[in-house]
């Protein structure tokens, strides 16, 4: 999902979120396979594909074909190629199986047509061990960031972690506008 019309671009975003410490945060070292659902131009799918280094990889979807050719320039820019990207809906896109250590959610969950599906579609490629991570919007009212009307409160996004059938492993805040929840499959 493209943010974009959140706010101005990366630089006045990592001035409140700091996508390598998230990542650290997360547990992503090298050689990891990261999936990011939802990349978007990849403000989390670059540094990780950097941080999981040429033996790792990073899987990323968007249904924006856009910023999915501006990931694919960045991680070419960056000499990355480990970065595997599918423009596609989130619902109906499946990497592989059990193949993922972390797949992760950068503040999109709320915006997919069926969030459950999503849901189901990461667990299908997480390793029996992974992680799943989703980093969201606090559920209230900021000057900036999507309409508090689809906005999962953190409630709202553990009840559908737990309808997935994932275990609530950690609940964090993430800055002063985002909530971080990390989970393992039942």
């Amino acid at each position: 999902m493209s943010h974009a019309r959140f706010y101005a671009d990366d630089v006045e975003r990592r001035k409140w979120q700091n996508p390598d410490g998230i990542l650290a945060e997360i547990g992503l070292r090298k050689n990891m396979t990261f999936v990011d659902i939802g990349c978007g131009g990849g403000f989390f799918a670059i540094p990780a594909a950097q941080l999981v280094g040429k033996r790792g990889k990073v899987l990323a979807v968007d249904i924006d074909a856009q910023a999915i050719e501006e990931l694919k320039a960045e991680a070419d820019e960056k000499g990355l190629t480990n970065v595997v990207t599918r423009v596609g809906s989130a619902e109906q896109t499946v990497f592989c199986e059990s193949c993922a250590d972390i797949a992760f959610f950068g503040i999109v969950l709320h915006d997919f047509q069926d969030a459950s599906k999503v849901l189901r579609n990461a667990k299908t490629m997480l390793k029996p061990n992974g992680v799943l991570v989703d980093l969201d919007w606090k559920k209230t009212a900021m000057q900036f960031g999507p309409p508090l009307s689809i906005r999962f409160s953190e409630a709202q996004a553990t009840n559908l972690l737990e309808k997935a059938r994932f275990e609530i492993e950690e609940k964090t805040e993430s800055g002063p506008f985002h909530y971080l929840i990390k989970a393992r499959s039942k």
